[in-house]
């Protein structure tokens, strides 16, 4: 399929640390194992914060497109391509799952040739690689499919895939924006108990009890090791799920554990250089620790199920708090997502340039 002629607008990270530039970009021609998406919702979450912020080390590749989750419609496809055709409602994810692997595009900027990688989101159109579109259920509301892509896989993955837990483990997480309570409502769908949330927000703790959690712990107040151990009958949790992405959380999170199995899993990016301190003998005491990538995810086979149980009531995406901005709003998301106005953040491609968020509404809340 060739795009000759054809445009789109998407926001561009000229350099480490600058402001995005909404720019029209050249769609390319379809290359073989590439697909083209109109997107209807981006997510926008911390390791693309820490990418535009030139947090994340050398970034060889600007001019670049940013973005890694949403949800969109194939407009169509090229050479080669079998997973998806034209119409199908597709979740976009940096997860690698089925299909071709192609690990680049390049579109034509108003000052030269504009970089992307497999996978670009924040943009109306988008050349993605097949292996990073998962079909869902024609049903599946695309403003909640795009919390799909990224948030609940690595939040619920972590909880599920990778820590494996189990009706009545004990659960704490560490930090409880997107991925944080996408975290919470995986451990409700197992049915573990207690259920500890953990943050310096009162609106954030709030949010995670109204997403399942059977106990809040105001880090900012309390002393958050001592408290997640007291409330997990005095020994730790059997899991841990940090999602704040600061290393004294993680390392606040690993102590947080039982000793002889209990298990720390890192899902939190810290900005490129940063360290953690643990101490050796609590490894040999039997406390675990691990890293997640994008929760262990199997996109094909994971998505497509979140959006099921999500269809039949049994995931509640409606707990996560949503805030809904215009691309050209991009720079004001990423600035509330790094205060910690939002909970997260959504580009909304049929939003006229003149929406601007106000304060989160109880529906977004909710």
């Amino acid at each position: 399929m060739k795009s000759a002629g054809a445009s789109t607008e998407a926001a561009v990270l000229t350099r480490p640390g600058a402001r995005l530039e909404v720019q029209t970009l050249g769609l390319p021609p379809l290359r073989a194992g590439q697909v083209l998406v109109d997107v209807a919702f981006s997510g926008v979450c911390g390791s693309q914060l820490l990418e535009a912020r030139g947090l994340r080390g050398e970034d060889r590749y600007v001019p670049h497109t940013l973005g890694h989750e949403g949800s969109g419609t194939v407009r169509g496809v090229g050479p080669g391509v079998t997973k998806v055709a034209a119409g199908d409602r597709v979740v976009l994810t940096w997860i690698a799952g089925e299909g071709a692997n192609v690990p680049s595009a390049r579109y034509e900027g108003p000052g030269g040739a504009v970089n992307s990688g497999a996978i670009s989101t924040f943009m109306r159109a988008a050349v993605v690689s097949e292996n990073r579109v998962v079909r869902v259920p024609a049903e599946t509301p695309l403003r909640e499919a795009a919390l799909l892509g990224c948030a609940v896989p690595t939040g619920a993955g972590a909880v599920l895939n990778t820590g494996r837990a189990a009706p009545g483990d004990s659960v704490a997480v560490f930090g409880v924006g997107g991925v944080g309570l996408a975290a919470v409502l995986g451990a409700r769908l197992v049915h573990a108990d207690p259920i500890i949330a953990v943050d310096i927000a009162a609106a954030k703790l709030e949010q995670a009890r109204r997403a399942g959690a059977t106990h809040a712990v105001n880090a900012g107040a309390l002393d958050a090791v001592e408290a997640v151990r007291g409330l997990s009958g005095g020994a730790g949790v059997d899991l841990a799920i940090e999602a704040a992405g600061l290393a004294r959380t993680m390392e606040a999170a690993f102590a947080s554990v039982r000793e002889r199995g209990g298990l720390c899993v890192i899902a939190g990016n810290v900005p490129h250089g940063g360290r953690i301190t643990l101490d050796p003998f609590d490894l040999i005491r039997g406390r675990r620790i691990v890293g997640t990538w994008g929760g262990d995810t199997r996109p094909d086979h994971d998505i497509p199920t979140y959006a099921r149980l999500f269809l039949s009531g049994r995931l509640d995406l409606g707990a996560l708090p949503i805030t809904v901005y215009p691309l050209e709003s991009v720079n004001d998301a990423l600035d509330d997502l790094e205060s910690g106005r939002v909970g997260r953040a959504l580009l909304d491609m049929a939003l006229s340039q003149d929406a601007r968020p106000g304060p989160p509404t109880a529906e977004e809340v909710r």
